[in-house]
Formats: C-alpha cells, sequence, structure tokens
C-alpha cells in the first residue's frame, strides 16, 4: 500500500500547539481496560525493541528497568527471564491482573501507604513489581532509580499539557549510564486529536534535550486499515535513545 510519504519524509508540526489542549482523563483510561479497547497492546511485544535490543542492553546484566504506563507489556517477562529487575507503573489494576494471569506468574499484592488507594503487585519470584497508582503520584513511593527505561505507549498517552512533569519524573529516575528508549508516532495531529498524541521531534529535544544526548535510532512505517478510522493516511512510529549528556 502507497502512503504519502517514506519514513523520512515525515512533516513535523509545530510542536504541540495542534494537540496542547487534549486531555484523557485516568477513568477514561480504566474504562479502555474494562471495554477491552487496548489496540495499544502487542501481544507479540514490540518489534523496535527486538530489533534494537543488543543497543538497550548494551551488554550490561542485572539491570534495573522501568516501564511507564506499562499495562500488561509482555516485554516485562522479557526481561524478568533475562535475569533483571522489573518495575511498572499503571493505573489500570484490571490490566496488572490480566499481565499476571496471562505470564502464568503468581504474584502478591500489597498497599502502599504513602499513596491513599494505591497498590503493588510483585511476582513471587520478586523480580516484577508493578504499581498500581497515577504516575504522578509514584514518586512519593520511593521506587529508586533505574539503568534503562522502555517508554513505549507512554510519553505519547500523556496528556500533552503535562509532558514536562512526566519527563522531569522520568528523568529523576535514571542512575549514571542510563540508557532510556521512547517511542513516539508520528501523523498528521490535524486530522486526529489522539490519543496516542504526536510528539514531534523539537518536543522531544525540549523535553530530553538538556540531560540527554538523543539520537534516533529507526522509523517504522506501522500503518494498518484501523487507522483509517482516526482520518488518517499514514503512520510512522520512531525509536528514540537518550544518553547521559
Amino acid at each position: 500500500m502507497n502512503h504519502p510519504r517514506t519514513s523520512l519524509e515525515t512533516k513535523e508540526y509545530p510542536d504541540t500547539e495542534i494537540q496542547k489542549n487534549q486531555v484523557l482523563s485516568l477513568e477514561e483510561w480504566q474504562e479502555k481496560w474494562v471495554n477491552h479497547n487496548i489496540p495499544f497492546h502487542q501481544e507479540e511485544g514490540h518489534q523496535l525493541l527486538k530489533k534494537h535490543l543488543d543497543t538497550f542492553l548494551n551488554g550490561r546484566s542485572k539491570l534495573r528497568v522501568f516501564f511507564p504506563l506499562c499495562g500488561k507489556a509482555v516485554e516485562m517477562r522479557w526481561f524478568a527471564d533475562l535475569g533483571h529487575s522489573v518495575v511498572g507503573v499503571e493505573i489500570s489494576e484490571l490490566g496488572i491482573r490480566e499481565f499476571f494471569t496471562e505470564q502464568n506468574l503468581s504474584y502478591s499484592e500489597e498497599l502502599i501507604t504513602q499513596i491513599p488507594g494505591a497498590k503493588v503487585f510483585k511476582s513471587s519470584s520478586e523480580n516484577i513489581s508493578l504499581y498500581c497508582c497515577n504516575m504522578f503520584d509514584l514518586p512519593r513511593a520511593n521506587i529508586g532509580q533505574f539503568d534503562r527505561i522502555w517508554d513505549r505507549g507512554a510519553l505519547v498517552a500523556v496528556n500533552p499539557a503535562d509532558r514536562q512533569r512526566y519527563a522531569d519524573i522520568m528523568l529523576s529516575l535514571t542512575r549514571k549510564r542510563f540508557r532510556y528508549f521512547a517511542c513516539v508516532v508520528s501523523y498528521d495531529p490535524t486530522k486526529h486529536p489522539g490519543p496516542p498524541f504526536y510528539v514531534p521531534d523539537a518536543e522531544i529535544k525540549r523535553l530530553f534535550g538538556t540531560v540527554c544526548s538523543i539520537h534516533c535510532l529507526d522509523s517504522v512505517d506501522v500503518f494498518e486499515e484501523r487507522h483509517r478510522s482516526w482520518g488518517i493516511d499514514y503512520i510512522f512510529e520512531k525509536l528514540y535513545l537518550f544518553t547521559e549528556k
């Protein structure tokens, strides 16, 4: 199928002006899980992560890996099976429980005293801990810092007005020599309100560029027939690597 642009020709739109006032509530995200309206979930795992896994891990073992807005991402099991320690945060308790059930992992749950109403779910092997709470409440749980962050479906899901706050939290969670993979989508934001929200290159540089060296590792055409219902005729996924400056 021919699309109007190749991956090297995606048009950049003014930073976040077009979608800057778009808001999706936490309740609406939870409703998506209840209604199983989760096309963002990839049962086979993410192809760009598979392709660039060596770059992400960089030969290191026993890493702490953070998954913001983790859903039931199967990659959490991948990293745990490789001997790494995984921590995720997700607003949907249903999504977290589905992860452990679908991965056939036994787990425990406990309340997080610092955050009213929040819980943490831990695999019996204790190498996967998933926090069920608002992303912006997470710092109060003192979860420590991480060697790696896999941000797929998070930066593009955060309401545009909250992006700076989100980026500040992400950067506060990084250890020395960190590697941060961020996947964003590129499409015509005048035709689809999001989510996933459009995050242009200039916005990534604004949010992360003062602290990080930024490299675009890949750009792939991910257009599917279902995207026509969004009113768009092209969509690319871009993978960025952030490292310490």
